[in-house]
């Protein structure tokens, strides 16, 4: 290999401007935290409208385990002294707006949100666990963590889809837009 060829190979599998393991594992434990506090957040507003209805019990089983799932997260941030999103404060009320809003759309709408947003989760977490696979098991209880809640996130789409998420009106573009969405909000809490 010429010396132009070594200047432009990766070191330890990274390329030229990829974050080091280090940082890489703060994004995650960041996005993570982020994501599960804007999913609380989500359920809060569904329930604030449909606590009372027959979608209630639902919400409040999805909320207890999004719960779980943040303060593990949160737990992770002050044990590996990792500096949360400084967008919080916007995942909070865009959180609890998108749950209440869908929620006052329709027991449905609120279902086709649940999907939307499980279905980036699940692409999220899946991600994160295969780059934590591909470090050789240095981070396996982190690893393991993601791949747990990533299994009750998409039961949370299965209920969701069980219960008539794909049945409300203008679903596609819905689902659309959520997705984009969530998936802007995860970008941006990775690197704000």
């Amino acid at each position: 290999m010429s010396e132009e060829q070594k200047t432009y190979s990766s070191v330890d599998g990274r390329l030229p401007g990829d974050p080091s393991r280090e940082a890489l594992i703060e994004r995650f434990i960041r996005v993570d935290q982020a994501g599960e506090y804007g999913a609380v957040r989500i359920y809060e507003g569904q329930m604030s409208v449909l606590g009372k209805s027959e979608s209630g019990p639902l919400i409040s089983h999805m909320l207890a385990q999004e719960e779980v799932h943040l303060d593990t997260f949160s737990k992770m941030i002050g044990k590996r002294r990792v500096r949360p999103t400084a967008l919080l404060p916007l995942w909070h009320l865009a959180g609890f707006a998108l749950g209440a809003g869908t929620a006052l759309l329709g027991e449905k709408a609120a279902m086709a949100c649940t999907v939307a947003v499980e279905e980036v989760i699940d692409e999220h977490y899946a991600a994160q666990v295969e780059k934590l696979e591909a470090m050789g098991g240095e981070e396996q209880e982190l690893s393991e963590t993601c791949e747990k809640f990533r299994l009750e996130e998409l039961e949370h789409r299965d209920t969701a889809l069980q219960n008539g998420a794909e049945k409300t009106a203008g679903y596609e573009g819905l689902n659309a837009l959520i997705k984009t969405g969530s998936r802007l909000a995860i970008w941006l809490s990775e690197r704000i």
